[in-house]
């Protein structure tokens, strides 16, 4: 307006917005009604609102993308005998650390552009693409691959096996599936193998129970009063972690010996004396009750007894109803917890509720298996039992590895995940062409002559060597003799005691007596 031109209050505050929202001033039109000045004030408002509210929307993705370094969109053409791995899980991570550590070559096919950036900064190899195009496996080298691996989701998964047939007939196709019912739709796609996760897990845990120790001593030879066979799980800040068996000196230090081990889902007799101990392992041990508690000490654990009873089976999905068909098979007897009133539930209620524990039979159970899909439940559950049974063993099922460690620090004895179970089974498919887990694994404690030891030291008769048994205990003169030394030498009268699977104690047999 011209200098000296009265202008209204409304007026000038129209002015100041245009001013501070960048308008400009060609709506500075010399309006009579306080109703067309505050329009023009809120259409300026709302159209700066608008453009800032877009801003991050439109604009900023493309900044992004501009500025953020290319990815791999393809393989070396010298690439060959590798895994192409089409997956967006933990599981799939798990699997390619198994492969890494078996010298075989991957690369990882991830759609998610920010996905594949943050597994390209962690070290993975990568390359950004869709696996349902033909072209992205192409890129990653299909025709020259040993294998393929589809973990996205069951509809995608079989999408990606139709694409990879298209391109290529003759190579191995893994394919995962959450639904057990889908299963017949991805070996008809054309996958080789279709594994189920969540039935590999529960078959993981019932193994931990239908794994246990026989023993066919006689009835009167016993290994003495204070002897005794346990399970000794290695904590987290433990002494023995990281160290080997030879290492920690375990009979010399504790009198113990140990007779197999639990890691991660797969149980090993004889143990692997030179690998490093893992937090979570557990030790199956024989020796005195003074050095079982002396290991207990610098394990930071407890010490798991073996004894009679049923084992609690808390939860009744699909890794419940799993665990359940091992142990029936293994005829172990249990008691199944679920809150769903179901046919085959002996106790409806609550994991974390003491009372149903106890209507379960926690008091009297050999071990308490949590089947259960919450982790956050499963933590707590733990928590309960150890206060109404510190002797009980606790196994756990965990849907996310992050959850291991504090299952652990909760009370659990033995605590699998299910990325670890099944990214094993996906790398051992890989590398071994046979399944992980089996159930049924005995461990034997055995008395037996063996005249052909005579005049031999432990150390020159390689016993565990030949056999994969531990001799633990030497029946000589009346006496019980369990402080065996490499340089302990057999005469003609023992009668040796031995630990190991059917298999192995056949073979002591055949070889010694």
């Amino acid at each position: 307006p011209p200098e000296g031109t009265t202008i209204s209050l409304l007026h000038s505050m129209q002015v100041v917005v245009e001013t501070f929202t960048a308008t400009g001033y060609g709506s500075d039109s010399p309006w009579q009604s306080p109703q067309m000045n505050v329009l023009v004030m809120l259409l300026d408002i709302t159209g700066v609102g608008l453009f800032f509210l877009a801003l991050p929307a439109v604009l900023l993705p493309l900044f992004k993308e501009a500025l953020s370094p290319s990815l791999p969109t393809t393989v070396g053409e010298d690439l060959s005998d590798h895994v192409v791995v089409c997956a967006d899980t933990t599981r799939a991570e798990a699997a390619i650390d198994e492969l890494a550590a078996n010298d075989v070559e991957y690369v990882l096919v991830v759609a998610d552009r920010d996905r594949a950036a943050d597994l390209s900064e962690d070290g993975y190899e990568i390359i950004h693409g869709d696996p349902e195009d033909i072209e992205t496996l192409a890129n990653a080298n299909l025709p020259e691959a040993r294998a393929l691996v589809a973990d996205v989701s069951d509809r995608v998964d079989a999408s990606i096996v139709l694409t990879a047939k298209e391109l290529v007939d003759d190579v191995e196709i893994i394919s995962i599936v959450e639904d057990p019912d889908v299963a017949s739709y991805h070996r008809l796609a054309g996958a080789d193998h279709v594994l189920m996760p969540r039935q590999l897990l529960g078959r993981s845990l019932a193994e931990k129970i239908t794994t246990g120790v026989s023993t066919d001593l006689g009835e009167d030879v016993h290994l003495g009063e204070d002897i005794e066979i346990a399970e000794i799980p290695v904590r987290q800040g433990s002494d023995l972690v990281g160290r080997s068996i030879v290492d920690s000196d375990l009979r010399e230090r504790y009198g113990v010996n140990v007779i197999g081990t639990w890691v991660r889902g797969e149980f090993e007799t004889p143990p692997p004396v030179e690998k490093p101990l893992e937090r979570g392992t557990i030790l199956l041990v024989v020796g005195s009750q003074a050095g079982l508690e002396r290991l207990k000490e610098a394990a930071f654990s407890t010490i798991r007894r073996f004894r009679r009873g049923k084992t609690v089976l808390v939860g009744y999905g699909e890794v419940g109803q799993t665990v359940a068909e091992g142990l029936s098979e293994a005829e172990i007897p249990h008691t199944i917890v679920d809150r769903r009133d179901l046919d085959v539930v002996d106790v409806i209620g609550d994991a974390t509720d003491p009372e149903t524990l106890e209507r379960a039979g926690i008091d009297r159970a050999r071990s308490v298996v949590f089947a259960l899909p919450d982790d956050t439940t499963t933590e707590f559950a733990t928590l309960v039992v150890r206060d109404l049974d510190s002797s009980v063993e606790v196994i756990a099922r965990a849907e996310k590895t992050r959850a291991v460690a504090k299952t652990y620090r909760a009370g659990a004895d033995y605590v699998l995940s299910l990325a670890t179970v099944s990214g094993r089974s996906i790398a051992t498919r890989l590398i071994k062409g046979e399944e992980i887990l089996s159930l049924g694994t005995n461990v034997e404690v055995v008395r037996t002559t063996a005249p052909e030891l005579t005049g031999e030291t432990l150390r020159e008769t390689r016993v565990r060597e030949r056999t994969g048994c531990t001799v633990v205990g030497i029946e000589r003169d009346g006496e019980m003799v369990t402080d065996i030394d490499p340089d302990t030498e057999f005469r003609a009268d023992d009668a040796v005691v031995i630990a190991g699977t059917d298999e192995g104690t056949n073979r002591f047999a055949e070889l010694f007596g």
